[in-house]
């Protein structure tokens, strides 16, 4: 008998949307999305420049067990990206061993409660395969539709608000912080 631990990345099925492993083959279609100027800079990341940057992306941030992409059911088409951990880390201000989650879908697709689906399937998974007692995230002052997904999934405003210098967009930006209890 191995003591080896192998950690299988789920893909984690709602009712449009499906959480999964990212692929590099999504490099194109990562790059499509991302090179948007109205998407990257809502969650403080400069838009992509390239199918090779996106690759790269994908290759060092987004291949973990954490990560995922967001895929339409009815085209499989990949539309953003979810998560919560390391691929996250901002300069919340988070509890010891709590994780900072994040989320974006391409400009096409807001408004249509994709994240707040994408958001919910995340949470329950991480209710059912963690045991960790709490999540923070936060988002732009001037982007309150991010902060309606995070209501609509149960978490709660900390009346908190922090910069982030670290971010390539919008460091000097406030950020409302959010915590949801598990």
């Amino acid at each position: 008998m191995s003591d080896k631990i192998i950690i299988m990345h789920h893909h984690i099925k709602g009712r449009r949307v499906t959480l999964r492993p990212w692929r590099e083959t999504d490099a194109e279609r990562l790059f499509r999305l991302a090179a948007d100027p109205e998407v990257g800079p809502r969650a403080g990341w400069l838009p992509h420049r390239s199918v090779s940057e996106s690759r790269q992306i994908i290759k060092a941030l987004f291949i973990n067990v954490t990560t995922w992409a967001i895929a339409r059911n009815d085209t499989d088409e990949m539309i953003g990206a979810i998560g919560y951990g390391p691929s996250c880390d901002c300069a919340l201000p988070a509890r010891e061993g709590e994780p900072t989650v994040g989320y974006w879908v391409g400009r096409e697709f807001w408004g249509q409660g994709f994240c707040t689906e994408a958001l919910q399937l995340m949470v329950d998974h991480i209710r059912h395969t963690t045991t960790l007692p709490s999540l923070i995230s936060g988002h732009f002052a001037d982007n309150p539709a991010s902060g309606r997904v995070m209501e609509k999934c149960g978490f709660k405003p900390t009346g908190e608000t922090c910069t982030d210098p670290r971010l390539a967009i919008g460091g000097d930006k406030p950020i409302r912080v959010w915590r949801l209890r598990l």
